[in-house]
């Protein structure tokens, strides 16, 4: 452990001791809706549902979806840097624990995190006891970070992000900033942005690494070609779009430029992706409202010929989705959201149009659109103008999908250099 523990910290220690009952209420009740057994659910109070494997065990946290599909190609890389380790991947939410089981690579293993409360992270260190630990993101749990590194586990902070609220917090509490910060060996940030606001809450300069977006190096979606096959041969030779990710207020604006495309495309479909698969009742009904015909994938429902929205309101299938058209409106950014990963669609080969509301990506969506593999619009009007350019210009289309393909390919070397930095840093080598 680095430094002695600050009075702002014991209060946090005794506030998480009181609270932890009604804490373990809210997320065992959250856990059953969910329908995830009662085995598992204990995982929150760090009783392990499996056994510890033999070897080294490094240990990954992330919080929800994407932060922990953004590590499984970097767990990937290490397993075959370090053929004797094995891997643990703990992360919060049922729909990340049921990404991860099925794309989870050999050698690894899934768990939820224990409470940041004493008694459920000593169960959860005293079963496992990894030899590394690496927070993904914003991941700062106080009394997890310190109980681990007291343990002697070295820990890294991995595509460190922190909201410009979050860091003003930290800032206000110096003392305790560096010394919770003080317990990692080593920051690896999304940008030099977020290098600089370590910095000044208290990190360590020397273990602070600017590096770039971990969700650029992710592997490219998986696709059901079974179900692509099939959905082509619903959808035949009509034109496509996609709009994925969206998230409550942004389908209106989507909806209202398909209504506008269609009047020059009438036989244009949109497949329609919600970032909540549990929205789909909501939307369907905004389809409807809109004057729309829909199918749903959840009903089972075909494309037909009379089909103008088609809302794919699954989970694990946005790679199929993907696949089926070569153009991308990416939503959480028609609002302030933060925006979403538009590496997913660029790898399959698609240009994308996002809103402005990127702050989460900022530090890869201007550089995407300098390079005219993305394109920003702020409204409904603007979405169908940039995407009625790219139907009737294939050339502009094609120009905008090579672009997004060469900002791709810009990521390779940076999964390398972050798994240099992990071996070297938390004495992996």
């Amino acid at each position: 452990m680095t430094g002695s523990p600050t009075l702002l910290y014991s209060i946090y220690r005794g506030a998480t001791t009181a609270l932890a009952p009604f804490a373990w209420r809210a997320v065992r009740r959250k856990l059953e809706a969910a329908g995830v057994p009662e085995t598992r659910q204990q995982e929150r109070l760090g009783h392990a549902s499996q056994p510890r494997p033999d070897g080294r065990l490094i240990w990954f946290h992330a919080a929800s979806v994407g932060e922990s599909l953004s590590v499984l190609s970097l767990i990937a890389r290490l397993g075959e840097r370090l053929p004797d380790a094995e891997f643990l991947i703990t992360s919060g939410t049922p729909t990340s624990a049921a990404l991860l089981e099925k794309r989870m690579p050999p050698r690894c293993r899934h768990q939820y995190p224990p409470l940041d409360t004493g008694p459920a992270v000593e169960r959860f260190l005293s079963h496992w006891h990894p030899d590394a630990g690496i927070f993904v993101e914003s991941e700062i749990w106080p009394r997890t970070i310190v109980e681990a590194a007291s343990h002697g586990i070295p820990l890294a902070l991995l595509n460190a992000r922190l909201s410009a609220r979050s860091v003003d917090g930290w800032k206000k509490w110096p003392d305790t900033a560096q010394f919770v910060l003080g317990q990692f060996s080593v920051f690896v940030t999304q940008n030099a942005r977020m290098a600089e606001d370590l910095r000044d809450m208290g990190a360590d300069p020397a273990r602070v690494r600017p590096g770039t977006n971990l969700k650029a190096m992710s592997a490219p979606l998986p696709v059901d070609q079974n179900a692509l096959a099939d959905i082509r041969d619903q959808i035949g030779a009509r034109p496509v779009w996609i709009a994925s990710s969206t998230h409550e207020g942004e389908e209106e604006a989507v909806l209202e430029a398909h209504r506008r495309l269609l009047a020059r495309y009438p036989d244009l479909l949109l497949v329609l992706v919600p970032r909540h698969p549990e929205r789909g009742d909501a939307v369907a009904a905004q389809i409807r409202d809109a004057g729309l015909e829909g199918a749903r994938r959840t009903a089972d429902q075909a494309v037909t010929k009379d089909t103008q929205v088609y809302l794919a309101d699954t989970l694990g299938e946005l790679g199929t989705w993907y696949a089926l058209s070569p153009m991308v409106f990416l939503g959480g950014s028609l609002r302030e959201i933060g925006g979403h990963n538009p590496f997913e669609p660029a790898q399959a080969g698609a240009a994308v149009i996002t809103g402005p509301g990127t702050f989460n990506f900022s530090e890869t969506f201007t550089p995407l659109i300098a390079m005219g593999g993305a394109a920003e619009v702020s409204d409904a009007a603007q979405l169908a103008t940039a995407l009625d350019r790219w139907l009737t210009d294939p050339k502009a289309l094609d120009t905008a999908r090579a672009a997004a393909a060469r900002f791709v390919a810009r990521q390779d070397s940076a999964l390398e250099d972050v798994v240099e930095t992990l071996c070297s840093e938390l004495g992996l080598a």
